[in-house]
């Protein structure tokens, strides 16, 4: 029955193609009155079945083979009116409409063979009243024969149809079987990643805890009286365990990454001060190496652009790295080059050039793959995990640029980075002001350090003993609610993972009663994500820092803390950037 409610404007063009046949055969006036009296009933039909089927449930269901039936015998009456005419071709024309109208029937009806039998039945009435008329006859006998010919037609029409309505809902059970499948198996898969960085940020913290009392021990050990041999193994302890910050580092990138949860900033940056800071370490490790590293500026170089510092240089920076670690003679070139696009747009190329082995075009079309390397010995001669091009094009991408290479076996490689980006200003302007205050002394300071780690409080507290500052110790939130609540400080070091009261808890209580409520408040943490840092400084901490603890930015903060949390909001600001560019 839906089928016929659907196709009612097709239903109109047909009742208007049997009214044409009919004036053929019949004359106009009986072919318009038919005409009429099919529109009205078929416009009846309609509004009986669109009242009857708001009251379906309540046992009008039987209304609709009623009243379609009653339409029928209305379109009935058009066989009959050209049998009985004197026209020419009055009996044939009354045969077809016949048949036409049990195959628009149960082509309509398809799905319910029952409901098309007992609806197309006024056709079976017009069909015996014409039988009745050749009775005795020979033509009597042609037209029974016809029958089977018609029901024949009619039963391969029914079956092929809901065959293939069996095939199509049989499509789409499997269809729909699959999409359960495939939300279940992303459901999996979402669950299995948020499990993922939920265990990285797991052992990114526990990682980074004792790490921090390994290179902070390493740092104030550095600062003692060693011999050679003792200097020599602290180098080792230190440059391991900046390897494996390393390696932890490229994993919660890649996972950022690939979660689309990498953070960026746009800052103001300096070329110059960008390129001092970037180059020089490599020039060292390449004089160390005995290579030759060169450094060129062409084209148009904008003084200040707009940028991330942080992920150029670490683009850069693993470039620069792997061009000296895979070269063993020779020398690295360093070319930046500035293509003006407008007055406020520029089109950097920054191209690191070696001497070394080269790189076969087979092993460039896998080179950016993740743990990939183009020689497995490679990572057992070199170290390293194969991450580091996987992660600085993706994040050339994602800055919407790319790393291209070029490269000849033999000869050497070229990677260059191509990135756009806005220019403040094509003109450096000379501004020492921040420098002269980095370097302003600092006086005494009382600090309250809140740890719990015992080796890492005892690293703080010694820390702040040698650089002449006192320092109070809280091994958890609580005690240093307590402790601010009857002593005031000039700093307050706040570890963010503690038992009992947490770090960002018990920094909201101390701005909220103690007499520390405007000191400043400096939060550590072993987690580098920056939802964790915003996180901090909304609790009400000034600057954030990860552990393992930077003395030298730790030094800087307290400089600028003693002018209030203003200043160490500000030079945190610039001490993030800068120092992770560097």
């Amino acid at each position: 029955m839906t089928a016929i409610l659907e196709t009612q404007y097709l239903r109109y063009l047909i009742i208007a193609s049997w009214a044409v046949a009919m004036w053929s055969t019949v004359g106009i006036k009986l072919a318009v009155a038919w005409f009429v009296a099919t529109l009205t009933a078929g416009a009846l039909r309609g509004w009986t079945e669109r009242r009857a089927s708001r009251r379906e449930r309540q046992g009008w269901g039987t209304v609709f083979p009623v009243v379609a039936t009653l339409t029928t015998a209305v379109w009935a009456i058009a066989p009959l009116l050209t049998w009985f005419s004197s026209a020419p071709f009055g009996r044939e024309m009354a045969l077809v409409l016949l048949a036409a109208g049990y195959v628009l029937v149960f082509a309509q009806l398809r799905n319910s063979p029952r409901q098309a039998v007992l609806i197309s039945s006024p056709y079976g009435g017009a069909a015996l009243i014409i039988a009745a008329t050749l009775w005795g006859k020979p033509e009597f006998w042609g037209f029974i024969a016809s029958g089977p010919l018609l029901l024949g037609g009619l039963f391969v029409l029914v079956l092929m149809t809901m065959l293939r309505e069996e095939r199509i809902l049989a499509f789409q059970e499997h269809q729909t079987h699959l999409i359960a499948e495939l939300e279940a198996a992303r459901d999996k898969a979402n669950a299995a990643n948020t499990a993922k960085s939920n265990f990285l940020g797991v052992i990114s913290h526990e990682l980074r805890t004792p790490m921090n009392g390994v290179l902070g021990a390493a740092q104030l050990l550095s600062a003692s009286r060693l011999d050679p041999q003792q200097r020599e193994m602290l180098a080792i302890i230190r440059n391991s365990g900046d390897s494996l910050l390393s390696l932890l580092n490229d994993i919660l990138d890649l996972t950022k990454i690939e979660a689309g949860k990498m953070a960026f900033e746009v800052v103001d940056v300096d070329m110059q001060e960008l390129h001092d800071r970037l180059v020089s370490p490599f020039e060292a490790q390449a004089r160390a190496k005995g290579l030759d590293m060169v450094s060129t500026f062409e084209g148009d170089i904008p003084a200040i652009v707009r940028g991330d510092p942080l992920r150029v240089s670490q683009i850069l920076s693993n470039l620069l790295s792997n061009a000296i670690k895979f070269t063993d003679r020779g020398q690295i070139t360093y070319r930046v080059l500035g293509r003006r696009l407008s007055d406020t747009r520029i089109a950097f190329e920054f191209a690191v050039t070696d001497t070394g082995a080269g790189i076969s075009e087979e092993d460039v079309k896998r080179l950016f793959q993740p743990f990939t390397q183009v020689d497995n010995s490679s990572t057992r001669r070199f170290g390293g995990t194969g991450l580091g091009l996987t992660i600085s094009r993706r994040l050339a991408n994602i800055m919407h640029g790319d790393i291209s290479v070029q490269s000849q076996v033999g000869r050497g490689s070229t990677f260059t980075l191509s990135v756009e980006a806005e220019v403040v200003a094509w003109d450096r302007v000379s501004d020492t002001a921040e420098d002269a205050e980095m370097a302003e002394p600092i006086r005494p300071m009382k600090v309250l350090v809140v740890e719990d780690h015992p080796v890492n409080r005892m690293i703080l507290e010694a820390w702040m003993g040698s650089s002449g500052h006192s320092a109070t110790t809280a091994e958890n939130g609580q005690a240093a609610v307590d402790v601010a609540r009857q002593l005031a400080f000039d700093l307050i070091v706040m570890d963010v993972n503690m038992p009992i009261l947490d770090g960002l808890s018990a920094t909201r209580a101390i701005r909220a009663d103690s007499l520390n409520q405007d000191t400043p408040v400096i939060v550590l943490s072993a987690s580098a994500r920056a939802e964790d840092h915003e996180a901090g400084l909304c609790a009400g901490a000034d600057a954030y820092m990860n552990k393992p603890i930077d003395f030298r930015q730790l030094s800087a903060f307290m400089v600028q803390a003693v002018k209030g949390r203003e200043a160490l909001q500000a030079i945190s600001k610039a001490i993030e950037v800068k120092d992770m560019a560097a």
